[in-house]
């Protein structure tokens, strides 16, 4: 998945790979499944609640984003925004229709993951939704479907919120923001920002892995007033390195390390 992100840039194109990735993977984990045999409840609600809704979820969230480009109107920034925003009301309805196990599920408790989470101990009174019938019961329980949707609507929803703060930049110009007194200048060589840029868009860590490659590179060059260039090339030139091909990060991870035990020794 990470791969797909760093090389392929157009939306629809990164989707359809995307979803194609995914649905071979939950492929095999249900294969893997079928092999095996919980040693107790809580491993089974375990794998319902918080394993199999890491892998579904991306299936709901590449699967929406999809539609959602595919259906885009052609036309202004008035008719993209409308569109977004109609897109983000659809997932408060279904906040609105989920909230009492929304509150259960973000609240932590447990008192009901017997029924929600454990293979056969659907409860009618429950509220199921009719697709739960219609699944295969080996592979779901009444609400594993339920949390990997939570965790797809979080990802949307900023996905669509990113794209309206985007059309409003657009529409406003320059981005609207406290200016720092003193500008940063990037010193290093540039493959040292390039090989930091990968490494933050791999782990993840701006809008809980939702943000794009070529995104993050280019706001790091609006920040630093850089031109990264042709950042994949040298990263496939960073890969072919034959000694330390992470060797900025190696270098980050030696000197803060030897700070804090600078800093242990009273330095």
């Amino acid at each position: 998945m990470s791969f797909i992100d760093l090389e392929i840039d157009n939306q629809s194109a990164r989707c359809e790979k995307a979803l194609e990735i995914i649905l071979k993977t939950i492929k095999s984990l249900r294969l893997i499944l079928s092999k095996t045999k919980f040693k107790t409840n809580a491993e089974e609600i375990k794998f319902f609640k918080e394993i199999k809704p890491q892998f579904t979820s991306k299936l709901i969230y590449y699967n929406t984003l999809f539609k959602i480009e595919m259906k885009k109107p052609n036309g202004g920034n008035r008719i993209v925004k409308k569109y977004y925003n109609n897109e983000l009301v659809k997932l408060k309805a279904f906040f609105d229709n989920e909230l009492e196990f929304y509150k259960y599920y973000r609240s932590g408790s447990t008192y009901l993951d017997y029924k929600y989470f454990l293979r056969g101990k659907f409860d009618i009174k429950l509220s199921l939704d009719s697709y739960y019938f219609e699944t295969d019961t080996s592979f779901s329980t009444s609400h594993d479907f339920k949390v990997a949707k939570i965790l797809a609507n979080d990802l949307i929803q900023l996905y669509l919120e990113n794209q309206l703060v985007m059309i409003d930049n657009k529409d406003n110009g320059e981005k609207s923001q406290r200016k720092p007194n003193l500008k940063m200048v990037w010193t290093s060589p540039k493959v040292a920002l390039i090989e930091l840029v990968y490494a933050l868009h791999t782990e993840g860590v701006f809008n809980n892995g939702a943000t794009d490659l070529k995104d993050i590179a280019e706001y790091f060059e609006y920040i630093f007033d850089i031109d990264l260039g042709q950042y994949r090339r040298t990263f496939l030139e960073i890969r072919t390195r034959k000694a330390d091909r992470a060797k900025f990060l190696t270098a980050l991870n030696k000197g803060l390390l030897k700070r804090m035990e600078d800093t242990d020794e009273g330095i």
